[in-house]
């Protein structure tokens, strides 16, 4: 198979992917074997770039959104059979998207939205899973009067939980976002309010207060010490970065949530990795009832000048929504 791999953790300034030739993986008996047509790139890919080096036996190969075709199933598959045309979001543990051939479990796998295209399918996994176990698999219940923040509206996760938010609940939305193509891609992703990075103020300024949630997509330090006072009692905040300092103690008082959301924890452990697959399952309905878009914003060829181009714009955080590469 062709597939974009480095061997040492390395900065983008450095930008080591490589195009090569490596032996095809082989699919475990849970696994299915799936050609990939398009995967898109997401901030973790950045991350596990610049810590993980190779193995003794192969390069590191990122990528944890995919869209493509099964050529073959294990011998304990169901549901799925060569020639499904498919979508997922992967498992960090093992080798990634940034490939022509894959071999993922099933569980964790679902059937492509028929109304997409693979690029468009290859842009939602991995931020529709993250919004929707943030959000909607933490046992918070909203109603007409939930009032919800999204830190960072017009990136994938964020672009996702307002879409999800706005189709399963009723919620109201209100999303950050600064420049005037943000603000315009997170209203068009359904956001009922859009404010600033003043966020107390532009809050006070719309009459809303006493948050039900919080879902901090990214920067959480820069907002840890104004949750406090912008949740009502026994409020829920949600955060999937790694700020340096998270003091709990002004959060007692209100009796607050805090949940931490990693994508990836259910394949990690076993842990009821088939949500994943349903959720997805769940999603693809939603799709193609057109309840929710696609959040793809550009598609490349696979290369690796666009690879390092992406790589760039996710750490440089000027990215909206996802960025897609093709194969074909």
């Amino acid at each position: 198979m062709k597939a974009f791999a480095y061997d040492a953790a390395h900065g983008v300034a450095d930008f080591a992917l490589t195009l090569r030739d490596l032996p095809d993986p082989v699919p475990g008996p849970n696994d299915l074997l799936v050609a990939v047509k398009a995967f898109a790139l997401n901030p973790v890919d950045t991350k596990i770039r610049k810590t993980r080096s190779s193995s003794a036996d192969a390069p590191v190969i990122l990528g944890w959104d995919a869209a493509g075709v099964v050529e073959a199933v294990g011998a304990d598959v169901s549901g799925f059979k060569p020639g499904d045309a498919v979508y997922y979001a992967g498992d960090v543990g093992r080798a990634g998207s940034y490939a022509t051939l894959q071999a993922v479990n099933h569980r964790i796998v679902a059937h492509k939205p028929a109304s997409l295209d693979f690029a468009d399918a290859a842009a939602l996994p991995l931020t529709a899973l993250t919004a929707h176990e943030a959000m909607l698999e933490r046992g918070i219940t909203y109603t007409a009067d939930s009032r919800v923040l999204i830190i960072g509206g017009a990136g994938g996760v964020g672009s996702l939980a307002i879409q999800l938010l706005k189709a399963l609940t009723p919620a109201t939305v209100i999303a950050t976002a600064s420049r005037p193509e943000t603000i315009a891609w997170s209203k068009d992703m359904g956001a009922d309010h859009v404010i600033g990075r003043n966020v107390a103020a532009e809050l006070e300024t719309l009459g809303v207060g006493g948050l039900h949630a919080i879902f901090i997509t990214t920067n959480t330090g820069d907002y840890w010490d104004a949750v406090p006072g912008l949740l009502r009692p026994f409020g829920h905040l949600m955060v999937i970065d790694e700020p340096a300092t998270m003091d709990m103690k002004p959060f007692k008082q209100k009796a607050l949530t805090v949940h931490w959301e990693y994508m990836f924890a259910k394949a990690m452990f076993g842990f009821h990795p088939e949500e994943q697959g349903a959720m997805l399952a769940k999603l693809g309905g939603l799709v193609d009832a057109g309840k929710i878009r696609t959040t793809r914003t550009r598609t490349h060829p696979a290369t690796v000048d666009a690879l390092r181009a992406g790589h760039e714009a996710l750490e440089a955080g000027t990215a909206i929504g996802k960025i897609v590469m093709s194969w074909d």
